[in-house]
């Protein structure tokens, strides 16, 4: 295998990447440019275009890409845990810009800005994930926990953990949230079946759920908007 120095300079396509993302804003590179462009920051002197043209293919996409595991990123396109973690710290804040849309103010009320964090939290995950959004009296956010992450199919919630969290938290309502791997955001009977334990155990402490809201790669499900709860 080829050592780093052997390969050509890519520093002059690197610059003209640069040039058009400061000259155009982030609509003037394409996806894999974009990730051609992180990578570059930690591969000097390799033409790292055909990585990214690489990772984007092998995980279906930016999306799944960006919410794909550090050590899967590693193992799929043998780069260092310095250039997976460039692709992961993009991730991560693009989930704190679009958090913090809806953190100071009510989330009833920025509801789309909800809808856009969590799609791009979850919607590409291939695990299911389970986040529970704690709300103040004037639906303020408090905290917002991910809660369990489970198989490809599965994640474990406990309806006593959910309400515990709520109780110390001082929350007054709650948005109960987690994704499909599938890609469908279709409920299942288990769906409605947990919202409504949960609904159950929060009344009597007058702690209510506003929604449960299931994220797909096709979509989004509000069972409150579907008339489920």
């Amino acid at each position: 295998m080829p050592m780093a120095d052997d390969y050509p300079d890519a520093s002059g396509d690197r610059a003209r990447l640069r040039k058009r993302l400061l000259e155009g804003g982030p609509d003037a590179l394409l996806d894999h440019e974009i990730v051609e462009f992180l990578l570059g920051l930690f591969i000097l002197r390799r033409d790292t275009k055909p990585i990214a043209r690489k990772l984007i293919d092998q995980f279906g996409g930016f999306g799944p890409l960006m919410s794909a595991d550090a050590e899967a990123i590693r193992r799929a396109a043998d780069v260092s845990e310095s250039a997976a973690g460039a692709i992961k710290i993009v991730q991560a804040a693009t989930l704190r810009l679009l958090e913090s849309r809806f953190q100071d103010a009510p989330v009833l009320g920025s509801w789309q800005a909800l809808l856009d964090y969590l799609r791009a939290d979850m919607a590409f995950n291939p695990v299911e994930r389970v986040r529970v959004l704690y709300l103040n009296a004037k639906n303020m956010l408090i905290r917002n926990v991910a809660m369990s992450e489970g198989s490809v199919d599965e994640a474990a919630v406990y309806v006593r953990e959910v309400i515990r969290l709520a109780l110390e938290y001082h929350a007054t309502a709650m948005i109960l949230v987690h994704n499909h791997p599938s890609g469908d955001p279709s409920p299942s009977q288990q769906d409605i079946r947990l919202t409504r334990e949960i609904i159950d155990a929060g009344r009597p402490l007058r702690i209510a759920v506003h929604d449960h809201v299931i994220i797909g790669s096709k979509g989004h499900a509000s069972l409150r908007a579907m008339g489920l709860i």
